[in-house]
């Protein structure tokens, strides 16, 4: 052991060269001398919040040491040293804090919320847990295209208490997945210490529970920090499996500038403060005469000219202007739809046959694939979608996955940022609720905030009429409706559900594709038996008339049908919107333009429904053509009853004669 009087820390450097020791030295030291100038510019109000990782440089340059350049990071916001030693221009990262156009985000998001697959790293989000899922997609990217690579992911020990980080440790266990999950226990979770966090000595325990190795490591021995983390990389690369790594560390500011630490005992700051990476490895190096004042005198006046290069760059750039179009061209990844035709040869099938087939023949299609859901493997799938997949896909492409949402989820967003498409099957709609962060935060935004698209079909098996009850019988298209850079797709034919899932999968950007559990064994149609496509946002019209506009999706098609062929004296256009997400106004206008009413049926419970912007946007584009008030007819707004005489009362099935017929007559 080499150690020195003048350090609190014992470093053991082994066979790491006096190069190599400078490098871990001038890379603490970058992020430190730029974080103590963003301290002024914060005070100058130059930069508008500030997370400092003031005493934790050693993990994050530590770690991104030993990762290879290719191996993607996933850091936090105190992570500076991350992005720094990946060698990101200055400028380019004065730039995204300061909100310009030369950021990675192009003034829509803060801090460190962005990712650059130039540099192969992935930024959190504020909800912390999502990222350590996205962790897992990656790396199983590596295992099925068998790179050999590692993917290290960080987390704050206040982190550890969300969901998330225990379905992505059990997920990535139960996958042997190349993940280092890097834990900073830096005392606080903002202001509550780690005995309100969590009852345990130690986080790194919870890796016993997963199965997987875990270590505690000195978070401030930047020398321990790279040296661990090196030997533990090269193992996961050629034997792939999870590793969880404790750094025991400490912030020495707030949580961010202003939450101050006032509730840090003194004690305890000037103890963590002695322990300090930057300086104990400085005092050692001199000590050792491996660094001299001259080499650290240059060091630091070649970063602080560097530093005030990037500023001035920075400064330069002109401020962002807003423009509508820009923004909203960056919501959805761009997508060149090609249209492939349908075969002559059809044959009848069920819809749930058509979702089978169009399943089976983008996995054809798209050799990379994969597909994941509980039970879908062997099984097949509760309702048999994907029987016989693994036969003929093998289980790398068809994976069942734990009873975790959110995780999977997530984990299809780290296929996407490695180049791979996935469908996601929730087994039930209802279940999406365990996985509604990542689809609305992560999935749906990523495109926007830094130009990475989420390549992720979510099957949703969805709607009542099967006596399902409250929690299998939901159909909650509007949850998604409500969210921009998701597409939503709702198909109510076999013919319609074939070939708008191959346009989902083909489409770059997240699709919740919808199918309504009571038209899979009931409905038949004529379907092309190859593959085909259907464009978005192109409703179809399945009836026509001069007496009024019947607007639905999903089962109120059928429903509708029904109503018609009941009352042959109505003479309707039927509109199935196919798609609500982009959604075909040209055509509502149209037709209510023509017919002069409109009603507009939906499965789901009125209040907040899709039925309601309808029916607002009819009013805003197409008044003065109306002779009746814009009529919705909606379920009850109640739960989703069980027995069949209350589900039959609960839907809007039952209502709907009548509220066409009152229309009419108004």
């Amino acid at each position: 052991m080499l150690t020195s009087a003048q350090s609190q820390i014992t470093y053991d450097k082994k066979n790491l060269d006096d190069r190599k020791l400078l490098l871990l030295y001038k890379n603490m030291l970058k992020p430190r001398l730029i974080e103590e100038k963003m301290l002024i510019l914060l005070r100058q109000g130059k930069v508008s919040k500030w997370f400092s990782g003031i005493g934790q440089e050693a993990i994050s340059v530590g770690v991104t040491m030993a990762l290879q350049s290719n191996e993607y990071i996933l850091p936090m916001h105190r992570n500076l040293g991350v992005f720094t030693t990946r060698n990101i221009p200055l400028h380019r990262l004065f730039s995204q804090w300061q909100g310009k156009a030369n950021g990675f985000t192009k003034g829509r998001d803060r801090s460190f919320h962005f990712g650059t697959q130039e540099y192969n790293i992935v930024g959190m989000i504020s909800h912390l847990g999502p990222q350590l899922g996205v962790a897992d997609g990656i790396a199983l990217a590596s295992n099925l295209k068998k790179k050999g690579q590692v993917t290290a992911v960080f987390t704050g020990e206040g982190g550890t208490s969300e969901g998330d980080f225990h379905e992505a440790l059990n997920v990535a266990s139960v996958w042997s997945l190349p993940v280092i999950f890097c834990i900073e226990n830096n005392g606080y979770g903002l202001s509550t210490p780690t005995k309100e966090q969590y009852n345990c000595k130690d986080l790194a325990d919870r890796g016993k529970g997963y199965g997987m190795d875990s270590f505690i490591l000195d978070g401030n021995n930047i020398v321990e920090v790279y040296s661990k983390i090196t030997k533990l990389a090269e193992s996961l690369r050629k034997r792939p499996r999870p590793i969880l790594v404790e750094f025991k560390t400490f912030r020495m500011r707030g949580h961010e500038e202003a939450s101050g630490t006032k509730y840090v005992p003194d004690e305890l700051m000037k103890k963590w403060e002695a322990k300090d990476p930057i300086t104990n490895f400085k005092n050692y190096l001199m000590s050792q005469n491996i660094l001299t004042k001259k080499i650290d005198d240059d060091y630091t006046t070649e970063i602080k000219t560097e530093i005030e290069e990037g500023l001035q760059l920075a400064y330069a750039e002109e401020p962002i202007e807003a423009n509508e179009s820009n923004e909203l061209n960056d919501v959805y990844k761009p997508f060149e739809y090609q249209h492939i035709e349908p075969n002559k040869k059809f044959e009848e099938i069920r819809y749930i046959d058509a979702v089978s087939q169009g399943l089976r023949q983008s996995m054809q299609r798209h050799k990379d694939l994969v597909i994941m859901g509980q039970d879908v493997a062997e099984y097949g799938g509760v309702f048999k979608i994907t029987e016989g997949f693994v036969e003929e896909f093998g289980n790398e492409r068809v994976r069942n996955t734990p009873i975790c949402e959110s995780a999977i989820v997530e984990a299809a967003m780290g296929l996407s940022i490695a180049g791979i498409k996935s469908v996601v099957e929730m087994q039930f709609a209802d279940f999406v609720t365990s996985g509604f962060n990542p689809i609305v935060n992560y999935l749906a935004k990523s495109q926007y905030r830094w130009n990475q698209n989420a390549d992720v079909v979510v099957r949703m098996p969805c709607g009542a009429g099967v006596a399902a009850g409250p929690f299998h019988s939901q159909t909650n298209e509007a949850w998604f409706t409500k969210t921009p850079g998701l597409k939503v797709v709702y198909p109510a034919f076999p013919y319609d559900a074939k070939g708008l899932l191959a346009t989902a999968i083909n489409d770059p950007n997240p699709v919740l594709y919808f199918e309504h559990k009571a038209l899979y064994r009931s409905i038949r149609q004529e379907v092309p038996t190859d593959y085909f496509t259907i464009p978005f946002g192109e409703a179809a019209v399945l009836k026509e008339g001069n007496d009024v506009t019947i607007i639905t999706y999903g089962a109120g098609v059928h429903w509708a049908l029904e109503t018609l062929n009941k009352n042959e004296d109505i003479k309707a256009d039927l509109l199935d919107l196919r798609t609500l997400q982009p959604l075909d106004t040209e055509a509502i206008y149209k037709s209510v333009k023509k017919t002069g009413r409109a009603i507009i049926l939906q499965e789901d419970s009125l209040f907040g429904g899709i039925a309601s912007d309808i029916s607002a946007l009819i009013m805003e584009h197409c008044f003065e053509h109306l002779d009746a008030p814009v009529k919705r007819v909606a379920s009850m707004e109640t739960p989703i009853p069980f027995i069949n005489q209350l589900e039959n009362q609960y839907l809007a099935k039952g209502k709907f004669e009548k509220a066409l017929r009152d229309l009419l007559v108004y």
